[in-house]
């Protein structure tokens, strides 16, 4: 298991021989295309065997942002959808809380988290700058909790993770660098402080929990600049979140009194493979 720059690394020094592979997992698919790595799965299958299976995974893999790739990778290729972004997650409750601003948010994040009983949470960020920021303030606040994001190193992330895991932390605060491939037993509520970019960024994110048969919560925090967004995201997936208060801490923002339809779809985002947040940029 590696990821793509890596394995290349280690092609290039011959650490590595694949040319006896038999089977080849392209996990995650369509975020690898959509951060520019076609070039080094191309690289690495052309290392492999040539009688072998590969295989493509993804959540919100769309056949036909990826037919460059399989008629190059794959002989003769057949597509099984199990399921799509839009099925809706039944195990999950979809929940939005209606924020006034960013202070508010706060407040409302360290109620909930005080009051809602959970075994893990995982809480996401759109950059590592505000992971940074709200993983101060919630120890602040007394919360187990640990940060996670793309300026850490693979040996400190796997601290972190297996602090998650042994429940040395109860609360993890993360970019979406954890929305995809982090399979952590009993994570039962997911909050996004700051909304998804995209329905696909919120199909994944979300999936980290009601995970093999057990029910989980998903908990949004919507500002006024992040309602539109939120609404689209509500028509791609074909859903309505419910609407959910912290009593005490109810804010002044109930929503637009004047909603206008909007065609534009957020369902996918493209990114950059040098998309990489520093300071204040997004992070995919």
């Amino acid at each position: 298991m590696a990821t793509p720059g890596r394995l290349i690394e280690h092609l290039e020094k011959r650490s590595v021989d694949l040319s006896d592979l038999e089977v080849l997992v392209l996990d995650e698919a369509d975020r690898m295309l959509d951060m520019g790595f076609s070039d080094d799965v191309l690289k690495i299958a052309a290392e492999c065997r040539t009688e072998r299976q590969t295989l493509l995974f993804s959540a919100t893999l769309d056949t036909g942002d990826i037919s460059h790739l399989t008629k190059q990778v794959m002989r003769d290729p057949e597509a099984l959808l199990l399921s799509n972004a839009k099925t809706q997650v039944k195990a999950i409750a979809q929940q939005i809380i209606l924020a006034d601003d960013q202070k508010h948010k706060e407040r409302l994040l360290d109620k909930l988290l005080s009051n809602t009983p959970f075994d893990r949470a995982l809480i996401f960020t759109n950059t590592r700058t505000a992971a940074d920021q709200l993983g101060n303030i919630l120890r602040y606040h007394k919360h187990r909790t640990a940060v996670l994001h793309g300026d850490m190193d693979q040996p400190q992330r796997r601290l972190v993770l297996q602090r998650f895991r042994d429940k040395s932390i109860s609360i993890l605060v993360a970019t979406d660098v954890a929305a995809r491939g982090l399979d952590i037993e009993g994570v039962d509520l997911v909050v996004n402080f700051m909304m998804a970019r995209s329905g696909d960024d919120y199909v994944h994110r979300i999936g980290r929990t009601g995970r093999a048969g057990q029910e989980g919560t998903a908990v949004s925090f919507i500002s006024a600049a992040e309602w539109n967004l939120m609404c689209s995201i509500e028509r791609y997936l074909k859903v309505q979140f419910e609407r959910r208060q912290i009593p005490g801490l109810e804010g002044s923002f109930k929503g637009p009194t004047h909603t206008k339809s909007s065609g534009k779809s957020v369902g996918k985002k493209k990114a950059s493979r040098h998309e990489e947040e520093g300071s204040g940029k997004a992070e995919g």
